[in-house]
């Protein structure tokens, strides 16, 4: 399947159901499907239990749509894939020595640093290591930016 090209995800602290079907190609059913499917994709709900999507959220849904559509996973073998690279993430973290347990707990699982500037609760697509110094500083800038936004939260 050939993948389609999505639009970017603008500048705005919350989206819709409706904006994040649009932006990654994904009916609104399907979304609330994989709320169920993948615990990762939490969205905040509020009044009338609507749903409001965080860039974090919209780039992991993208990865997903990835694993699912284009590379050909089942619902579970992409629950596994994620879970994998949210393990290589955080042995890659610890490895370089960037951030300690203390920095995160189990239940803020350590996003990726390419591709946006996540905020909490959710994991996201894998590192691609090709160009690997400035990936790493980029992964340390966006660590940076996620640990400054968990340290809001608290």
């Amino acid at each position: 399947m050939e993948k389609s090209i999505l639009p970017s995800i603008p500048a705005k602290r919350y989206f819709t159901i409706g904006e994040v079907s649009e932006l990654c190609g994904v009916k609104p059913h399907v979304l609330r499907y994989w709320e169920q499917e993948f615990t990762q994709l939490r969205p905040m709900k509020r009044r009338g239990n609507r749903r409001y999507y965080q860039r974090h959220e919209v780039l992991m849904i993208r990865r997903i749509r990835d694993l699912l559509y284009d590379q050909g996973f089942t619902i579970t073998g992409a629950r596994n894939k994620l879970q994998e690279l949210v393990h290589l993430d955080r042995e890659a973290r610890r490895a370089g020595g960037e951030l300690s347990d203390a920095d995160f707990s189990d239940d803020h699982a350590l996003p990726d640093g390419l591709d946006d500037a996540p905020t909490t609760h959710t994991t996201l697509p894998p590192l691609a290591l090709s160009s690997s110094d400035e990936a790493l500083q980029t992964l340390r800038k966006e660590l940076t930016h996620i640990r400054d936004l968990l340290s809001e939260l608290h």
